[in-house]
């Protein structure tokens, strides 16, 4: 299964808090992967913005990653 399934009710953004909680990471290193460009995010007034579709990229780098294979 693709992590790049997404439902119908699914949103494209979602706070560094969400994105947080999704990855189960802490605030550090949610802006260690935005500050190298592993995640992608947007500032909408004072708010952050972090794209789905960049977590489940990473997700998928990751898991190829792990399992020696090239992502694509």
């Amino acid at each position: 299964m693709s992590v790049q399934a997404t439902r119908a009710d699914e949103p494209l953004v979602v706070s560094p808090r969400r994105a947080q909680q999704m990855l189960d990471i802490g605030h550090s290193r949610l802006y260690e992967l935005l500050s190298a460009k592993e995640l992608r995010s947007f500032k909408d007034g004072k708010s952050r913005k972090i794209i789905v579709t960049s977590i489940k990229e990473y997700i998928e780098r990751k898991l190829a990653a792990s399992q020696g294979v090239e992502p694509g």
